[in-house]
């Protein structure tokens, strides 16, 4: 009789790796924000995959960078720490067709963890061939990696592999979730996440990283639909024409995608206000972060 496995499943890696994507990969559902500029993932994120042999506990985790200055930043990395303080298993994402310094750095972490750890090598598509994988594992063995499993998150390729090859790794052991629980975020977390989402694909320079969206309210309304008012909060006043744009054009079209998105998550229609407002330096205050969601005990 095959025994049942489970545990906690770490996605480590540096900022654009792919960590979320191959998150909702995994999981068959959006539950992680992916857009093309760092630290889009700013909160560690469960996704739970239950197979007939185990459950995998997925953490998405804030990508690794050197610069944490902020409060906001220190809360980041000291949750990548934590993340792979607490994991049965690894999984390290880097670039395929270009690895850097920062995965090094984030190898000899995993290494003296001493727990069970993969490397998956992410956007082989982006190779010119498949051979140009082998010069690349070769001067990586010396890691110890368990397993070194190449993929593709966006393309889905041997994501079905590395799936089958963690379960493996994982301690033997009853589930730790019931077999409908997908993730440890709320609705309200996941639609200002979505919010947020479209904000940092329609704004650029360093404006994304001073935004924060709060959910003010979220109720049913007389007509049946979804209510939400959703507040975006900026560190400076000069970002409020910027986030808003001319004639209101940039709001509009973040509230348009927004709700686009909003409506497949809910069940009912959504109706979505938003508002732009200053709060100075929320980033460096523990309080405002707490408020706002971050886990900052």
């Amino acid at each position: 009789m095959t025994k049942h496995r489970s545990g906690h499943v770490a996605l480590l890696g540096r900022p654009n790796v792919g960590k979320s994507t191959l998150l909702n990969a995994v999981v068959g559902e959006k539950l992680s924000i992916v857009t093309a500029k760092p630290h889009t993932t700013r909160n560690r994120i469960i996704g739970v995959l239950n197979r007939p042999d185990a459950q995998l506990v997925f953490i998405d985790t804030p990508g690794h960078a050197r610069r944490t200055g902020q409060v906001l930043h220190r809360l980041m990395a000291r949750s990548l720490r934590q993340t792979l303080e607490d994991a049965d298993v690894t999984v390290l994402v880097i670039e395929a067709h270009r690895p850097s310094d920062d995965d090094h750095e984030l190898m000899q972490m995993i290494a003296a963890n001493e727990r069970p750890a993969i490397l998956a090598l992410n956007k082989i598509d982006r190779l010119p061939s498949r051979d140009a994988l082998l010069p690349l594992l070769d001067k990586l063995k010396d890691y110890g990696f368990a397993e070194y499993v190449p993929i593709s998150a966006s393309k889905g390729t041997n994501v079905e592999e590395l799936v089958a090859t963690i379960a493996r790794l994982l301690p033997e052991g009853p589930p730790l979730y019931p077999a409908d629980f997908k993730t440890d975020k709320d609705e309200r977390f996941r639609a200002a996440e979505i919010i947020r989402e479209k904000l940092m694909e329609h704004l650029h320079q360093e404006i994304p990283y001073g935004l924060a969206v709060e959910i003010e309210k979220m109720q049913r309304g007389k007509d049946g639909k979804r209510e939400i008012q959703a507040v975006i909060w900026i560190e400076r006043e000069s970002h409020k024409p910027i986030v808003i744009g001319k004639g209101g054009q940039v709001l509009k079209r973040v509230g348009r995608e927004a709700r686009l998105e909003l409506n497949e998550l809910f069940p009912e229609r959504v109706h979505l206000n938003l508002w732009v407002k200053l709060r100075e330096h929320w980033a460096d205050n523990v309080q405002e972060l707490k408020r706002l969601g971050f886990d900052a005990s």
